[in-house]
């Protein structure tokens, strides 16, 4: 899934998109209000993770803005002020969620878990298809009950494609969704990463997931109908 993070202290943003980066979370960083509004506004985030004391423009005045330019992402806020009024304000401007600092890396993510299954794509902990199964907790995944082992993008990759299952998805759509505001979409990444997948999930198995529609994209199905290859 993408994130955005908005954060103004250096070393926390790093530390943050670090530890989500290794949680196979791709992550966009904004360090002002302004740069998060506009970042906000005109990409497409899973979830936005936003402090609350900003440059330019604090963390209240951004989330108002983005409910009022009708952006219904989840929001995170993030703040020093644990007080009830400091956390209503929050909660008042359109945030879905509030996490005071200092915070431990494991309830950040249960926050973020959360509020991504209360999203638009339901998430539920367990996602099966046909003999495929993915834990969205643990990022384990299986096979015909074999462990399959992922890297942090594959796992990804493999999420995107299960939520989307029977639907084709171009490779903008999995740029957008699997890979950060760095990527080159011209690059042939994620044909390299298919391919990965195909070969980890398909060992020992009669029965090809991820089909290609030539000229369209990518396709996670059981039968394949109408796919290439």
């Amino acid at each position: 899934m993408r994130i955005l993070l908005v954060e103004d202290d250096a070393r926390m943003a790093r530390v943050i998109a670090k530890g989500l980066r290794e949680q196979a979370y791709a992550v966009d960083l904004a360090r002002d209000g302004q740069e998060a509004a506009y970042l906000g506004s005109v990409n497409e985030y899973d979830l936005i993770i936003l402090d609350v004391m900003l440059p330019l423009k604090d963390g209240h005045a951004v989330c108002r803005e983005l409910r009022a330019n009708g952006v219904r992402t989840p929001i995170l806020m993030l703040t020093a002020r644990g007080s009830v009024d400091d956390r209503v304000t929050g909660l008042d401007c359109g945030a879905d969620d509030y996490l005071t600092k200092p915070f431990d890396f494991k309830e950040l993510q249960a926050r973020m878990r959360a509020l991504l299954r209360r999203a638009a794509v339901f998430r539920p902990p367990v996602m099966q298809v046909a003999d495929l199964m993915l834990n969205t907790a643990s990022h384990a995944v299986a096979r015909g009950g074999r462990p399959v082992y992922l890297t942090a993008k594959e796992y990804a990759l493999l999420e995107f494609l299960i939520l989307n299952q029977g639907k084709v998805v171009g490779r903008e759509q999995i740029a957008q969704h699997v890979w950060d505001e760095n990527f080159d979409p011209f690059s042939n990444v994620i044909d390299v990463y298919i391919k990965r997948l195909r070969t980890k999930l398909d060992a020992g198995s009669e029965t090809r997931l991820i089909h290609t529609r030539r000229g369209e994209g990518y396709m996670l199905q059981v039968d394949g109908k109408g796919a290439d290859a």
